[in-house]
């Protein structure tokens, strides 16, 4: 008998995790941060808005990033996108604006 091989799952193995629908996220530079060449961006609802400090890290290169969204309120790590963009969305986009040093309270 053959043993049967371990599989991977999938996101469309977990139904609810397949419905979450993709989020543009508009990303703008503030204060003296330096501007990304492209500001907006498709991710997963279901992503954790971390991965989207992770990505700011990764492209600027820096440790120390303040990330807020629409330039008010620095939201928890572990929010999906999907809820931010459902209460906080503008136009059809998340708005995020980063910054090297604080920007807002």
């Amino acid at each position: 008998m053959a043993a049967e091989a371990a599989t991977t799952p999938k996101v469309d193995d977990f139904p609810v995790l397949a419905s979450f629908p993709s989020v543009i996220v508009h990303l703008r530079a503030t204060g003296d941060a330096p501007i990304l060449k492209q500001a907006k961006f498709k991710i997963s609802g279901s992503d954790k808005f971390v991965s989207v400090i992770d990505f700011l890290r990764r492209q600027l290169h820096r440790e120390t990033l303040f990330v807020y969204v629409n330039s008010a309120f620095s939201p928890n790590p572990d929010e999906l996108v999907i809820d931010l963009y459902n209460n906080f969305g503008i136009d059809g986009k998340l708005v995020v604006n980063y910054a090297c040093s604080m920007a807002w309270g």
